[in-house]
């Protein structure tokens, strides 16, 4: 890596645990964690290969598991890829940078129907790495497949995430405001971008 992700530097002590303690207890009292699941599913065919990139403690990959998908999920904090592990058997849950990611030197040659990349992910990669993790995701692609990635605006300028994608060789296929369909408008707080590559 030539410079951290901003998941590390943007956060303070302790916020990997407390992120994890986050979602164990939303599970626990029965919220809907689910529903970027929800969609993907939608989207592939039945027992499709998903990556979910930037998985965290594993809430999306393990919805998609449990939808009869084959999952990979990856994670640059270790912390996230235990608790995955802990709390989500099932998936297979790997440490990885996506600036370089190479799932193929990991075991994991198969290239992906669809990636998810959900929670603000692309918000918390490292300065300037951007279009270079937009490749490394198009490069884990089947022919036709697509990465379907959400963030919070004030995060990251859409115009900007317009101009890396299609610098990474992506064309917006779909623009949403939420991960349920809500139609985009250019003053919503939340993108979600089907993106396929050409």
């Amino acid at each position: 890596m030539t410079s951290l992700p901003r998941w590390f530097t943007d956060t303070g002590e302790g916020h990997s645990q407390a992120y994890v303690d986050q979602m164990r207890s939303l599970a626990a009292e029965g919220e809907d964690l689910a529903g970027e699941a929800r969609l993907v599913d939608a989207m592939v065919k039945p027992r499709s290969r998903i990556l979910d990139a930037g998985c965290g403690p594993g809430r999306v990959g393990a919805a998609l598991f449990a939808r009869g998908h084959s999952v990979v999920g990856v994670d640059v904090d270790p912390e996230l890829i235990a608790a995955a592990r802990e709390d989500h058997p099932g998936p297979v849950w790997l440490m990885a940078d996506l600036a370089s990611l190479d799932l193929a030197s990991m075991g994991e040659p198969e290239p992906f129907a669809a990636i998810a990349v959900a929670g603000n992910v692309l918000a918390f990669v490292a300065p300037d790495t951007e279009v270079q993790v937009l490749k490394r995701l198009a490069a884990h692609l089947v022919p036709g497949g697509f990465v379907i990635a959400g963030f919070h605006t004030e995060r990251y300028d859409i115009a900007e995430f317009d101009r890396h994608l299609a610098e990474a060789g992506f064309v917006l296929e779909h623009r949403f405001a939420t991960w349920d369909l809500r139609p985009w408008q250019m003053d919503a707080d939340f993108a979600v971008s089907v993106l396929r590559f050409v």
